[in-house]
C-alpha cells in the first residue's frame, strides 16, 4: 500500500527500461523539449540555485564527490551527489561520473524520490549542449569535432546527430585505443563514423566543436590557438574545477562567452580566467530572447558547460513521469515516519526494558 512518507526508488535498471520503452530518441527529444521550456520559463525569483559544493582528494585516487542543489520555491528541492573519479574506468571498470539525484519535498522534508544519475547526467548534459548548440551554431554546419573520446562523447555524438546532418565526425583523445573504440561505441544509433585525426585538423575543419576531457588540474589547454573557421561553435563540457580548463585563453578572449550557469562557471569553468565584462549572457537570456543573439551564428561563440542542477531537475521529473506510467520504480519506507512524532522509541512498545533510577543518599554536613 503507497502512503505519502514511501520514497519512489528508480534504480538504473528502472532508468534504462525507460528509455528502452520509450526510445533512445524520443527520450532525449523530451528531455530536449523540457529543458528549453524549464529555461524559458525560468525565474531567478522563485528558485534558489546554489554553486555546487563537495569535497576533493588524493587518496586513494584523486577523485572528489560534491552535491547541486536547487530549491523550486513552494514545490521541491532537487539535490545531484555526484562522484568524479577518472581512473574508475582503468581500475574500477566503471565510469568516471557515478551519480544519484533526489528530491524532498519542501512542507515535510519527506525524500519523495531517489534516481540513479549516470544515465540521466549523460543525457541531460548532451540535451543541453542541443539547446545552446541549436542557438549559436550554423543551422547547416556538416562537420563535428571531439577532443576527449569518454562517455560524454557517445552521449553527444547522438544528441547532435539527430539535430545536425554530419558528414563528418573527427575525433582525438590522448588515450588511441578510446578514440578507435567510438566507432563502434555510436554503431547503435547510426551516425556519421568516427575519423581519429589530430587537434590541428578537427579545429581547422569543425562547424561545431566538443571538448570533453579529464584533463587535470593546470594541465589545459588542450590545443594551441589554431587556425579555425570564422563561425566554429566550441561546447566546452570538460572545465569542472578550478584550475579545470580545456581552451586557449587568446581564443576564449576573442569570442562569445555563453555560461550555462554563470556564478558557477566563474568558479569552476571556462569563465574562470576571464573578467566580467568577457563573459557574455547565460543560456536562459539566449534561450528566453533567441533573436537578439541569432547574429552569433557567423562568428565565434563558446558554451561554456559546468552542469547546472536544473538539468538534473528537469531529468528527474520526466524520469518520474515516465516510468511512473509504466509501472515502473518501487516505493520504499526509508524513513521512519511511522511512529508518534514526538516518541522515536515508540516502535519499542511494552518491551522495553525500564530504566532504573539511579538514587545517591546524602547526608548534611554537622
Amino acid at each position: 500500500m503507497l502512503t505519502s512518507s514511501a520514497t519512489l526508488v528508480l534504480s538504473s535498471d528502472a532508468v534504462e527500461a525507460t528509455v528502452r520503452h520509450h526510445g533512445l530518441d524520443q527520450t532525449l527529444a523530451l528531455l530536449v523539449d523540457r529543458l528549453e521550456e524549464a529555461m524559458v520559463r525560468h525565474d531567478s525569483a522563485r528558485t534558489v540555485t546554489p554553486a555546487r559544493s563537495g569535497f576533493n582528494y588524493e587518496r586513494p585516487h584523486p577523485g572528489l564527490v560534491e552535491w547541486m542543489p536547487i530549491h523550486e520555491l513552494g514545490r521541491d528541492i532537487t539535490i545531484k551527489v555526484v562522484g568524479y573519479h577518472p581512473k574508475n574506468p582503468a581500475t574500477f571498470g566503471l565510469p568516471t561520473i557515478v551519480s544519484t539525484i533526489s528530491a524532498y519535498d519542501t512542507a515535510t522534508g519527506h525524500l519523495s524520490c531517489l534516481m540513479d544519475g549516470v544515465l540521466p547526467t549523460a543525457l541531460r548534459t548532451a540535451a543541453a549542449t542541443v539547446i545552446a548548440t541549436r542557438r549559436f551554431a550554423r543551422p547547416d554546419s556538416r562537420t563535428l569535432g571531439l577532443i576527449g573520446c569518454g562517455a560524454q562523447a557517445v552521449a553527444h555524438v547522438h544528441a547532435l546527430s539527430r539535430y545536425y546532418d554530419f558528414d563528418r565526425i573527427l575525433v582525438h583523445d590522448v588515450s588511441e585505443p578510446a578514440a578507435r573504440s567510438l566507432r563502434e561505441r555510436c554503431a547503435a544509433f547510426g551516425a556519421a563514423q568516427p575519423e581519429v585525426c589530430d587537434p590541428a585538423e578537427i579545429l581547422r575543419e569543425s562547424d561545431i566543436l566538443l571538448t570533453a576531457t579529464s584533463v587535470d588540474v593546470g594541465g589545459g589547454p588542450l590545443f594551441g590557438d589554431l587556425p579555425h573557421r570564422p563561425h566554429l561553435h566550441v561546447n566546452a563540457i570538460g572545465s569542472d574545477f578550478p584550475g579545470k580548463t580545456e581552451l586557449p585563453l587568446s581564443l576564449l578572449r576573442r569570442a562569445y562567452v555563453c555560461p550555462d550557469f554563470r556564478p558557477q562557471a566563474v568558479i569552476e569553468g571556462e569563465c574562470q580566467r576571464l573578467q566580467p565584462e568577457e563573459i557574455g549572457d547565460d543560456i536562459v537570456a539566449v534561450c528566453q530572447d533567441p533573436k537578439a543573439y541569432a547574429h552569433l551564428r557567423n562568428r565565434l561563440t563558446v558554451y561554456d558547460s559546468t552542469g547546472w542542477s536544473l538539468q538534473d531537475q528537469v531529468a528527474l521529473r520526466l524520469f518520474a513521469e515516465l516510468a511512473g506510467e509504466l509501472g515502473l520504480g518501487e516505493y520504499l519506507e526509508i524513513e521512519n515516519t511511522g511512529g508518534a512524532a514526538n516518541n522515536p522509541y515508540e516502535f519499542l512498545g511494552a518491551d522495553i526494558a525500564p530504566v532504573p533510577v539511579l538514587t545517591v543518599e546524602t547526608t548534611r554536613p554537622a
